[in-house]
């Protein structure tokens, strides 16, 4: 007989259905996942398992028996225990006595008075399972870090046996080395047959431990998948509702991403805590120097940060400045020659003086030029293709104009699934575009450009421009630039760095130059 059965479960907040005919079971012993975006309804499923919420509808089968859960406390009596994903302690009380508030009643001695002795040995048993010290318990929790919180809520709903353990994101505060730790009790809980539901957004973690993964979305339950007979992609394509490659590659290479970060962080952290016991068995002229050398990596660290946002605001303001300046000439000075240009096209069909009217018409002629001029000073400053059509466009148009002013044919190949980026991004692209064009114009002596805009398969985006001309005699330095006032390739390079991008410059296949840039996922996360 199935420990849980869940039969058209349905919550509903007003006109808002946060759960929708939630279906399934639950072995003695099983450990099962959800999984979900946010606001899919996993927390919901949880809270109302636990006795937190009333479900509007459905039912709730324990041990084969229909249930109403009236609150924490009869869950509680059924073995049922919570884990928040945020926890609440009593701040004023100290470790030992937050883990066992209110479960005292299983530990009296022959007086009938709580055991504290017995309650401080278990407790620290706990602790040990989880790689804490026993020193913990005597802190008072409002001193605690967040993964220290974080454990206590754990090791309290370890405290008494429970038949099912639900766990809402409850590992993502912890350390990779505690994450590890509380997977391999997880493994040993389940063999010893209490049920786990594991709510997280590690695939990695829900892989490794589970048998079954639950889909939430939008509310409904939308997949039930033994877990090996699945795949992390498979997973992701059912959170999100789309196999499109676009969405599902960002998160998956997010996911993984942040897995090796973890244990990066962790080897860190392992390193640190060795070169703290080496300093310690040293003089204190050696920390001294160390604490200082630190000190200054940190303010060198601020400072760099600082440079940058200063940066980022900088060229921020400068578009501003463009766009507001572009603006300006177009719907004034553009639209005021007009005007003139109007009034003498008048004047030049109402004269019947022959040699006035070629004066008026050399004027109206050289009146348009000037307007033409600006109008191109204008797509300069601030391209309007950029704001009403995407730097796809922007960059079409631009190479088109480009090519006819200065004879060199510009072949593009843009992504067609290229889509918009925020604004910032793409006035920086379009920006790296129109310098690398430059230089092609004045250093190159090239036929033929090649501009080429992709969507890479790790959701980044490249950019690569290259010519036919002269190309490199010798390796660039950017540096030796500076100081003799090349300031182009510079403007791209600093760009490049405050997108957190990489650039490669270097000799083209055809013998010209190539110039390379590739920034990290621009598109927002799905």
């Amino acid at each position: 007989m199935p420990l849980l059965q869940v039969s058209n479960l349905t919550s509903r907040f007003g006109s808002l259905a946060a759960l929708k005919g939630i279906s399934f079971s639950l072995e003695p012993g099983e450990v099962v996942g959800i999984e979900g975006r946010r606001a899919a309804g996993k927390s919901t499923l949880l809270n109302i398992l636990a006795g937190l919420l009333p479900p509007t509808s459905g039912q709730i089968l324990w041990d084969g028996r229909p249930i109403r859960l009236s609150g924490p406390r009869s869950a509680s009596r059924l073995g049922i225990e919570l884990v928040h994903q945020k926890p609440v302690l009593s701040e004023q009380l100290d470790v030992l006595h937050n883990i066992f508030l209110g479960r005292e009643r299983g530990w009296l001695n022959r007086l009938g008075l709580a055991d504290w002795q017995a309650l401080t040995n278990r407790a620290t048993e706990l602790l040990a399972q989880l790689d804490m010290p026993a020193s913990l318990l005597r802190m008072r929790t409002s001193d605690l870090s967040d993964e220290q919180r974080q454990v206590v809520v754990i090791a309290r709903a370890l405290s008494r046996p429970a038949r099912l353990i639900l766990l809402d994101d409850s590992l993502a505060a912890l350390s990779f080395q505690r994450q590890e730790k509380l997977l391999g009790l997880i493994k040993t809980l389940s063999q010893h047959g209490t049920a786990l539901i594991i709510s997280s957004d590690n695939l990695k973690d829900l892989f490794s431990v589970t048998q079954r993964i639950l889909v939430l979305y939008e509310g409904q339950l939308v997949a039930d998948r033994q877990t090996d007979q699945s795949t992390p992609r498979e997973i992701v394509e059912l959170i999100v509702g789309s196999t499109r490659q676009e969405q599902v590659t960002p998160i998956i290479w997010a996911l993984e991403s942040y897995q090796a970060a973890q244990q990066q962080t962790e080897e860190l952290r392992r390193t640190q805590a060795v070169l703290r016991e080496s300093l310690q068995e040293r003089d204190s002229l050696n920390q001294q120097l160390v604490q200082r050398l630190g000190r200054q990596v940190e303010t060198l660290a601020q400072l760099n940060s600082a440079l940058q946002a200063a940066q980022r605001r900088l060229m921020t303001e400068r578009e501003q400045e463009r766009k507001y300046l572009a603006r300006e000439l177009h719907d004034q000075a553009v639209q005021d020659l007009l005007s003139f240009n109007y009034r003498l096209e008048e004047a030049e069909s109402n004269s019947v003086n022959d040699a006035r009217r070629v004066e008026l018409a050399d004027i109206r002629s050289g009146i348009r030029r000037v307007v033409a001029e600006l109008r191109d000073l204008c797509s300069d400053l601030r391209p309007p293709t950029i704001d009403s059509h995407g730097l796809a466009s922007a960059l079409r148009s631009h190479a088109g104009e480009w090519s006819k002013r200065n004879g060199v044919a510009v072949n593009l190949q843009i992504d067609p699934e290229l889509g918009r980026l925020p604004e910032a991004i793409e006035l920086s692209i379009f920006r790296i575009v129109q310098e690398g064009l430059n230089n092609v114009r004045k250093h190159a002596g090239a036929r033929q450009a090649w501009l080429e805009v992709q969507r890479t398969p790790t959701a980044s985006l490249l950019v690569r421009l290259t010519d036919d001309g002269q190309g490199l005699s010798d390796r660039l330095d950017l540096a030796a630039l500076s100081n003799a006032r090349h300031f182009g390739l510079l403007g791209i390079s600093e760009r490049v760095a405050l997108l957190g991008g990489t650039l490669q410059l270097g000799s083209a296949a055809a013998g010209g130059f190539s110039l390379q840039i590739e920034i990290p996922s621009p598109y927002p996360m799905v």
